[in-house]
């Protein structure tokens, strides 16, 4: 897997300057958490999932969900498990030969993870799946608190160990406890001390926002980001400040879930400017994406990164290349986290920018150079003269 790889190697050839890295679903948990990106939820009851998974590949998805939880009614579930089980053995036959290795892997399958609701599902699964968990990178985990995750991050283990896979856990933030006030300190230290204890296996934190909103009756509008609705933000950056930290304790958060995909009435004027987009006929790709409602995706991508988040849920197709457009790194931020992790700048101190455009504070800045870089790894860094309306039309073009 690559992201961008679904675009011709000339194209792509053009867009970089250093050019997105290939890994796998066995490379470090480090990479991994970073190269999720769009991560896509699908119904595990739909009839032909394994077509539409390599579908999805084929439009640049890297990550999927196959979701047993909130996507489908509750007499829908045993069904849901019978599909998937049906399922990955369809994908499971659709491998290719490793002239290396003289192996089978399997053709045009991203990272899998399986959305549960409770934990014997994780063991069950595992069990009915047989071979072809060799598929599946691991499990999504609702509500996640303390009291409800030791269950879950048991039966992972479990699981891990009799099927001899590695996989792992990303636990779904949205419980009520969590959100409200009197009880979100408690939470989230308790949240902390489980995922601690079980580091290894959690590969990253995802935030259930939608949740966050049905506690108190509200839902955005396309107009609105997550950071506009401030009972939501206020969590999120009491997530970021004690999950988040870049000091060896904290995990890989990712974005809210952008929830519209149609057209609807709009209120309040586009947020997408239009001087990206003056050259060319990339006014015509303003002009869809404001329609579709992707301009409010844009803008929340942004905000998701300035306060911390990575990646993103997605619910429609439409949502993953922007994702991925807005997760390269330009070639601006690399060459600043080049020069601020340089070896001879080890003792600190302040320099100007390659561009001249700012100062650069060696030991301030290093968490985020570090981050940088290794984005920067399995997003690619965009050549000079490169923005993200190139990137977002050559991704949409495939």
């Amino acid at each position: 897997m690559r992201h961008f790889g679904h675009i011709p190697s000339a194209t792509r050839a053009g867009l970089f300057h250093r050019e997105p890295a290939v890994f796998t679903a066995d490379s470090p948990a480090r990479t991994l958490a970073v190269a999720l990106g769009a991560t896509l939820y699908s119904p595990a009851t739909r009839p032909r999932l394994a077509d539409d998974v390599r579908k999805q590949v084929a439009r640049g998805v890297v990550s999927m969900v196959l979701c047993l939880e909130d996507s489908i009614g509750d007499a829908d579930v045993e069904a849901g498990e019978d599909n998937l089980v049906r399922q990955f053995a369809d994908l499971a036959a659709g491998t290719v030969t490793d002239a290396d290795t003289a192996t089978d892997t399997p053709a045009d399958v991203p990272l899998l993870f399986i959305r549960v609701r409770e934990p014997r599902q994780i063991t069950d699964l595992v069990d009915r799946l047989g071979e072809t968990v060799r598929l599946l990178s691991g499990f999504v985990l609702p509500k996640f608190t303390e009291a409800r995750g030791h269950a879950f991050l048991e039966a992972l283990t479990r699981a891990e160990r009799t099927s001899g896979r590695r996989l792992f856990a990303m636990p779904v933030l949205e419980s009520p406890e969590l959100l409200h006030l009197e009880t979100r300190a408690e939470t989230l230290a308790g949240i902390a001390s489980i995922t601690d204890k079980y580091r290894d296996r959690v590969l990253a934190l995802r935030l259930g926002v939608t949740d966050f909103c049905s506690a108190y009756g509200l839902r955005r509008s396309p107009d609105m980001t997550a950071y506009d609705v401030k009972i939501v933000s206020h969590v999120i950056a009491d997530v970021v400040n004690v999950l988040g930290r870049s000091d060896g304790t904290g995990f890989t958060i990712t974005g809210p879930v952008w929830e519209y995909f149609r057209l609807g009435e709009r209120m309040f004027k586009p947020q997408l400017r239009r001087s990206p987009f003056l050259e060319g006929r990339a006014e015509d790709l303003r002009t869809a994406l404001i329609e579709h409602d992707l301009d409010g995706l844009l803008r929340e991508i942004e905000l998701d990164r300035a306060n911390g988040l990575l990646g993103k849920t997605c619910i429609h197709p439409t949502h993953v290349v922007p994702v991925h457009a807005l997760s390269v790194v330009s070639h601006e931020e690399w060459s600043d986290a080049q020069d601020i992790l340089r070896p001879e700048r080890g003792g600190g101190g302040v320099l100007r920018s390659a561009y001249t455009n700012k100062m650069n504070e060696v030991k301030p800045h290093r968490a985020w150079a570090e981050r940088t870089l290794l984005r920067a790894e399995v997003f690619g860094v965009a050549k000079e003269d490169v923005g993200f309306v190139d990137l977002l039309t050559a991704g949409l073009a495939g």
